[in-house]
């Protein structure tokens, strides 16, 4: 059997990263160039300056990345990019970076949704088992996709408003943390007890639908209120409420559709499934359930990179998923309408 190379190509949102993945599951190479110290001045992404990172980057990781593999272009099977969602900017520059290499090299090229990616992560862990629940938690979106085979995505369960990471991210700001916010409450909700009283937002019996945006709003309040009486809140006691808020939502929600899907595996992916106390709370749930496995990816598969990218183009590549050179970035690429391309 012919060996099988993908270049991955990830510009999403402020990491430029480029990898090979050798037959789907294999990191040959992994190379991010992240943008982290250009945008905490700012308190978030700017979005024309990580367009312009991405520009001046692009090319020497695309090079480093096929460096380290020690291959050539010739050698690879295909070209995979994410094509959206994410800042119309930064997505076009790996998309038109992909479309040149794909052309210059007559490489097949394969568009990748940045959610599925992130679930991809996963077998680049271990293989993975179907019927399969994946937790996808990042910055812009919570939720919960059933998979009965590769490259089928059913969405049952969604953010309604804010998404996890983005309200870690207002709560970090509140508690004057820098950004990124997030792995800051992570490490406060670690060293302080969840002593203050705040809301889950559990919306209809039976739902698996999520809904953030009333708890910040309650740690906004509570801050304020204290405030206004003179009264001091710990920090770390705040953080440690916030998360366990956060993480019994994500963990009961997942827990009882796993049930409920009769799942072989629960898959945690995106960028807070780099979240300590998400990772912890998961793996003491699934422990108390039989014949399911619970598969977290190491933390450096968690954030954007490009062997998530490599890897769900593999199963895309073997599917016969293609663009041409007509391929746009898009923003607002919606999972399962991608998904209708993988199983028509």
């Amino acid at each position: 059997m012919n060996e099988q190379y993908i270049l991955g190509i990830e510009t999403s949102c402020d990491e430029t990263a480029a990898a090979v993945i050798k037959n789907g599951k294999e990191i040959v190479s992994n190379v991010v160039a992240s943008q982290i110290d250009t945008h905490k001045r700012f308190g978030g992404v700017v979005p024309e300056i990580a367009s312009r990172h991405h520009v001046e980057q692009i090319t020497m990781v695309i090079e480093e990345a096929m460096n380290n593999a020690g291959i050539g272009f010739s050698q690879l099977s295909g070209v995979a990019v994410t094509a959206g969602p994410g800042l119309v900017g930064a997505l076009l520059i790996g998309v038109e970076a992909a479309k040149s290499i794909a052309f210059a090299h007559s490489l097949p090229l394969i568009p990748v949704h940045h959610i599925a990616g992130h679930i991809y992560a996963n077998r680049l862990v271990t293989e993975l088992q179907f019927p399969l629940l994946s937790l996808v938690v990042s910055g812009g979106h919570t939720e919960l996709i059933y998979m009965k085979e590769h490259g089928h995505f059913e969405v049952i369960g969604e953010t309604r408003d804010d998404a996890a990471g983005e309200a870690y991210d207002k709560v970090a700001r509140v508690l004057h943390c820098p950004y990124p916010g997030g792995p800051h409450i992570d490490r406060m909700a670690s060293e302080g007890e969840a002593t203050i009283n705040l809301p889950r937002a559990w919306l209809e019996e039976g739902s698996y639908d999520f809904s953030f945006s009333g708890l910040k709003s309650a740690v906004i309040n509570t801050v304020h209120n204290a405030k206004q009486r003179g009264e001091t809140i710990k920090p770390e006691n705040l953080a440690a409420s916030f998360q366990e808020s956060v993480v019994e939502v994500l963990v009961e929600k997942t827990i009882r559709a796993a049930k409920e899907y009769n799942v072989k595996q629960i898959l945690l992916a995106g960028g807070v499934a780099a979240n300590n106390g998400l990772r912890t709370a998961l793996r003491k749930a699934v422990a108390e359930l039989e014949n399911i496995e619970l598969i977290i990816p190491p933390l450096k598969l968690c954030t954007d990179n490009a062997a998530m990218i490599a890897a769900a183009g593999s199963v895309f590549y073997e599917k016969g998923i293609r663009a041409d050179l007509t391929l746009n970035a898009n923003p607002g690429l919606d999972l399962e309408s991608f998904n209708s391309k993988l199983i028509n």
